[in-house]
């Protein structure tokens, strides 16, 4: 099994976190990037321009309002049936995002429970759950995902459990590491000691004093995600057409790639910058979380 990553828990105000925080431009820069992308994914029914399924051989892929004969009418142009560019982009943000977000969710909530589970019971507990933590990181999690979806079919919800049941093991192995040396400390000993259930020493002992890398692994898997669900689409394997996933426009405009390369550069760019801020905004919160800590 891969070593984890050694954690102390550290207790913080929370306005000292938040204070920290803002004093991180990391996080300043990452949380506005995915602000920004979150209000114009959930809000592309509102915004966008245009009917993103709408197609017309008329319109067809005209260039971005910069290029030479482009207009703003469509700012980044059309793709080859004549949509609208940026309204595929905008709502192909809002499935990336409702993808991750959900994924991960469903990772953590697998991998918190074995990882607190093991990491508090110990013994024989802990050595089963690590030889499946261990069992699951022998598998390539692109593989499986292309071999259930080849099987299961295709959509946004299989898509998500997918990916749920494949990106779970780094939360299991943070937390499983982070439960080992907060189960040491005083507090949780004296809990053991009055006579607290086992439920409620982990509910009330362990759980606040993990949320912070919980947030940390959430923020990492969740770009994971977004990736795995991109290439899945791209792939053929993932959310089908005529949904506007951003996996699926570059796989579209990698047939005009040679006279029209922005079909691909402009989906590409924005599943760079949406993964870049998770990254940011993980990397800030292991930093204002574990102070003088690396995950």
């Amino acid at each position: 099994m891969s070593t984890a990553p050694v954690i102390v828990a550290q207790d913080a105000p929370p306005d000292g976190v938040w204070r920290r925080a803002l004093r991180h431009k990391g996080f300043v820069v990452g949380a506005i990037v995915l602000l920004v992308f979150i209000v114009l994914g959930f809000g592309a029914p509102w915004l966008a321009p245009h009917d993103p399924y709408a197609q017309s051989l008329m319109r067809r892929l005209r260039p971005p309002a910069w290029a030479p004969n482009g207009s703003w009418t469509y700012p980044l142009g059309t793709d080859s049936f004549g949509r609208d560019y940026l309204s595929r982009l905008m709502h192909g943000a809002r499935l990336a995002l409702i993808v991750a977000f959900s994924a991960a969710l469903l990772a953590g909530a697998i991998g918190t429970i074995l990882g607190v589970v093991a990491g508090y019971m110990r013994g024989r507990v802990d050595r089963a759950i690590s030889l499946l933590i261990s069992t699951r990181l022998a598998l390539p999690s692109l593989l499986v995902a292309l071999a259930v979806l080849q099987v299961a079919g295709s959509g946004i919800l299989v898509v998500v459990l997918v990916l749920g049941l494949t990106l779970w093991d780094r939360f299991a192995v943070v937390l499983r590491t982070a439960v080992l040396q907060i189960g040491r400390l005083d507090y949780v000993l004296a809990a053991r000691a009055s006579g607290a259930s086992h439920a409620r020493i982990m509910a009330r002992e362990l759980a606040p004093n993990i949320l912070g890398h919980f947030l940390v692994v959430f923020s990492y898997e969740a770009g994971q995600a977004v990736l795995a669900a991109t290439a899945l689409s791209f792939l053929g394997l993932g959310i089908q057409p005529p949904e506007p996933t951003w996996g699926l426009m570059m796989a579209e405009g990698r047939n005009w790639l040679m006279v029209n390369p922005w079909l691909i550069a402009i989906a590409g760019f924005a599943l760079m910058l949406l993964v870049l801020a998770m990254n940011l905004v993980g990397d800030a919160l292991r930093d204002v979380l574990t102070p003088g800590e690396r995950l």
